[in-house]
């Protein structure tokens, strides 16, 4: 039976990990929609409107179901005009991660973007330090209890190193790979615990090969991603992914992001340097003082936006608050 809350999950996993994180905090019972675009949907948000234009046939037909959802939470510019489409048929809240760009974001009642983003102050606005996720103390607690049987017996203090790799102005190859490993060295002894993505790509999985344990993901297998973030005692993460970074600072240990000049873009550096400000993290190959922090998640935070402003009615059907916007 299809719950009054829809997530819209497209193709860059990334974004769909920010909007599972929002609906998974709010604990109420959600429904994922697959949503892949066709031709027209690398089109400008001015061109395909609020409206399904740029969606594969089947993923038009995925949104069809009835009953419509009362709160619609999705990430990203490109899912933009299908969550306006659902508002303007439906009369559907919508909850947006990241800026939905030109035209149209009056008509989101949420958007949450992290702080260093260059979104104007709208009253639909919030920000947030750093990128939501999925890891939860609880979803880590639960991912370790399952992969604890499956994780080598290596010497503590255990380092997850978490790989990137290349985006689309920059290319993470070999050389990029071994100075990652090389940044590693003045970490505290024990073991290296190396789990790669989906961009980091064979020619850098290749060369990190003989430095630790090394885990590479491959389409459609399991990960220990998240078993190893709660299990680790360090963090080290490439800086290429808003949400990998913010993952990372989830474990309460030391994190620490390798991010060489010719590998970072601006709009990510400015979120490293807000989580050096906060005490999340320090850059690889500075000082390797253990400290502790907090578990940083955004997701719990939009949550509580999400129930204070009223864009869910309560369990007994009444509204909580008056929505942010029309």
């Amino acid at each position: 039976m299809e719950s009054e809350i829809w997530v819209l999950a497209d193709d860059r996993p990334g974004n769909v990990s920010q909007a599972l994180g929002v609906a998974e905090a709010l604990d109420r019972p959600f429904t994922v929609k697959t949503i892949r675009y066709n031709a027209w949907g690398k089109l400008h948000n001015a061109v395909r409107a609020a409206s399904r234009r740029g969606l594969e046939l089947w993923s038009r037909k995925a949104i069809e179901t009835k009953p419509p959802p009362e709160l619609v939470i999705a990430a990203g510019r490109r899912t933009a005009p299908l969550a306006r489409w659902l508002k303007r048929r439906y009369g559907s809240r919508l909850v947006q991660m990241m800026d939905p760009g030109w035209p149209g974001r009056e008509r989101f009642d949420l958007i949450a973007v992290p702080r260093h983003d260059a979104l104007p102050d709208a009253p639909n606005v919030i920000r947030t330090l750093g990128a939501c996720h999925r890891a939860t103390p609880a979803l880590l607690a639960a991912e370790a209890a399952r992969w604890r049987d499956r994780l080598p017996d290596l010497p503590r203090p255990w380092t997850l190193v978490a790989v990137g790799g290349s985006t689309a102005s920059r290319t993470f190859g070999p050389d990029d790979a071994r100075t990652l490993m090389a940044g590693c060295r003045d970490l505290l002894p024990g073991s290296l615990l190396i789990v790669t993505s989906r961009r980091t790509g064979p020619a850098a999985e290749a060369a990190l090969q003989g430095f630790g344990w090394l885990h590479r993901w491959r389409e459609g297998e399991d990960s220990p991603h998240l078993a190893l973030l709660a299990l680790a005692d360090q963090v080290v993460v490439t800086g290429d992914s808003m949400s990998m970074c913010c993952e990372a600072c989830a474990n309460g240990g030391p994190v620490f992001i390798s991010a060489p000049a010719s590998l970072t873009e601006p709009k990510h550096a400015l979120l490293h340097r807000a989580l050096y400000e906060a005490g999340y993290a320090r850059p690889l190959g500075g000082d390797t003082t253990p400290w502790r922090h907090a578990p940083l998640n955004a997701s719990a935070e939009v949550a509580a936006a999400i129930v204070r402003h009223g864009l869910l009615t309560s369990r007994t059907g009444a509204d909580v608050a008056p929505p942010l916007s029309s």
